[in-house]
């Protein structure tokens, strides 16, 4: 069991420097790993990479499947409309608010699955 835990902290931690890496200096990256430097796509790959990131760093505490999806959803889902509400280039103008509405209804999701264990 503690080479699992290894296994998933070294990569989480991979994925949450990557991901922030990606979201914080995308040209940075992109001449790192020989990609196009398109700052709207290094963007989304960037909260999707932290939104794993946290989804494995949340398994190792948080027992229950479904509020770590929900809350790895959450996170990255929210951070990604944040991407389509300030990047130029990338999606359409109603994109931002479109995800907004998945994260407000994730969120809820999340509360509710949280009261439903705590009255277990």
């Amino acid at each position: 069991m503690v080479f699992v835990k290894i296994a998933v902290v070294l990569s989480a931690a991979m994925m949450l420097v990557t991901g922030a890496w990606m979201r914080i200096d995308p040209a940075s990256f992109a001449a790192w790993a020989n990609w196009p430097d398109h700052v709207h796509f290094l963007h989304d790959a960037g909260v999707f990479q932290l939104g794993i990131g946290l989804m494995l760093l949340s398994a190792l505490w948080w027992r229950d499947v479904i509020s770590v999806v929900l809350a790895g959803f959450l996170f990255a889902n929210t951070f990604h409309a944040v991407n389509h509400a300030l990047d130029t280039g990338g999606g359409h103008d109603s994109d931002w608010w479109n995800l907004a509405v998945f994260s407000v209804l994730a969120a809820v999701a999340l509360v509710v699955r949280l009261r439903a264990l705590k009255t277990r």
